[in-house]
């Protein structure tokens, strides 16, 4: 039986910078001169159910419950009016970037990170796994952090995971995710072994990545209205000065480290758009 993820909606972010080691950029692009909000919106709606369904829900998903599975996954991305402060549009927008480019698995649905009264915990924003060679495994546990302004994005990037790579924490998040690893997935077993309580955490730090999305307003996408060099040069400064600071922070001697660069024209207008699309599949 084929896992459920071979199968993937396409992705309207696309690279911006070359492909680098260390950090990268993704731009929704630009529509009739303006930055394409509402085409960005639409698409992260097309990826709410891979992110937020289960293994065995996308299996059993086909043109007969497509519109259920979508009204499934769109109560379980949040239920909230306050949603100018939530962070689900990063973490959509890191789990497209993932899949699309890095060709990750998740190996727990997001919702398996939500509380009963819909609250996100504390924990990764992000639990990928990625084949690499004939075999090995990579896990990808990241952070994404979508708001107004890149400095506020970087710096609570750090904070959140310097408390996530404490040994307490790691252990908890192992005995978690452990038993939702599922069977269909490739290497499912390797996956399992890795995450159990018997295995020494530097073992999952050789094996780990930790991808950082940082998707915030760029002044270099507000003053353009097309994906010309300018605008790359633009955007590359400013994913320079994120570098930096998480250099400077001692994490990348610490753990590998691959930032993800989103800049947005208009964060409020983004997170708006997405909000009305959600709550209509929720009526």
């Amino acid at each position: 039986m084929s896992h459920p993820y071979k199968l993937k909606p396409a992705c309207v972010l696309t690279r911006l910078t070359e492909a680098d080691e260390a950090s990268e950029s993704y731009c929704a692009g630009f529509e009739l001169s303006e930055w394409r909000c509402d085409g960005l919106a639409d698409n992260l709606m097309e990826w709410i159910t891979d992110y937020a369904l289960k293994s065995d829900e996308l299996r059993n998903s086909n043109h007969t419950n497509n519109y259920v599975r979508l009204k499934q996954a769109a109560t379980r991305v949040y239920i909230s009016e306050n949603y100018k402060r939530r962070g689900e549009v990063g973490e959509i927008a890191a789990h497209a970037i993932c899949r699309t480019y890095f060709d990750t698995i998740p190996i727990a649905a997001r919702v398996n990170y939500l509380s009963a009264s819909n609250d996100p915990v504390k924990a990764f924003d992000l639990v990928h796994v990625r084949y690499v060679n004939d075999g090995d495994i990579e896990l990808w546990l990241g952070e994404a952090k979508f708001f107004k302004t890149r400095s506020s994005a970087i710096s609570d990037a750090i904070t959140s995971i310097e408390s996530h790579i404490t040994a307490g924490f790691l252990k908890n998040e192992k005995l978690l995710l452990g038993p939702q690893v599922s069977d269909d997935i490739p290497h499912s077993a390797k996956i399992k072994e890795l995450l159990a309580s018997e295995t020494s955490l530097d073992d999952l730090f050789s094996n780990a990545v930790f991808p950082v999305l940082i998707a915030a307003n760029s002044g270099a996408t507000k003053k353009n209205t097309e994906p010309c060099e300018k605008y790359k040069t633009g955007v590359a400064k400013e994913m320079a000065t994120l570098w930096e600071t998480l250099k400077a922070s001692g994490l990348t001697k610490k753990i590998k480290v691959r930032l993800i660069y989103v800049p947005l024209g208009d964060k409020d207008k983004l997170n708006t758009a997405f909000d009305n699309r959600l709550k209509a599949l929720q009526q």
